[in-house]
């Protein structure tokens, strides 16, 4: 594998800060008016493209975030039943598993009295199902923003515009 400079070397620890190739290349020193077309030529670099991978891949194992435990947490959020979280009258349940309790995004609790009597008002709010849902659904292929169409097709133009 080619060596690289300490350009690029700075390149690559910039890059893994915003995947921003534009951005990467101009805090590496890189002039700001050619830093896209830098940025664009060093990741066509094979000993950039290697020491990028291996950095992530570091850094993945160092911190214990990987694409499977992203999965896990979205499964947790999409999957997770209200009525696991709380009672029917809106009370916490703190037998519920620890999965279950931290897809609780906010609880709010207010009481109040009058002359009539008194009443307690209690609102849990779970993380978005649907979002997590939606990603779940994205990473298993099954939402598909664009139609990429590729092949080959015959077209007979005809000019009628004699008649």
């Amino acid at each position: 594998m080619a060596r690289m400079t300490d350009r690029q070397k700075r390149f690559v620890e910039e890059y893994l800060i915003d995947l921003n190739a534009t951005q990467a290349a101009i805090r590496a020193g890189y002039s700001p008016q050619t830093a896209q077309e830098q940025g664009y030529q060093l990741l066509q670099k094979t000993s950039v493209q290697s020491a990028i991978g291996k950095a992530i891949a570091e850094r993945s194992k160092r911190t214990g975030i990987n694409q499977d435990r992203v999965i896990q947490e979205l499964a947790k959020l999409a999957f997770v039943n209200m009525t696991d979280i709380v009672d029917e009258k809106g009370r916490i349940n703190f037998n519920a598993s620890d999965d279950d309790l931290s897809c609780i995004e906010g609880i709010k609790y207010k009481s109040s009295s009058s002359e009539s009597g008194s009443s307690i008002e209690r609102e849990v709010k779970i993380s978005s199902k649907l979002k997590a849902l939606e990603l779940l659904g994205k990473h298993l292929g099954m939402f598909v923003d664009k139609v990429n169409l590729t092949g080959e097709t015959k077209v007979t133009i005809v000019d009628d515009l004699d008649d």
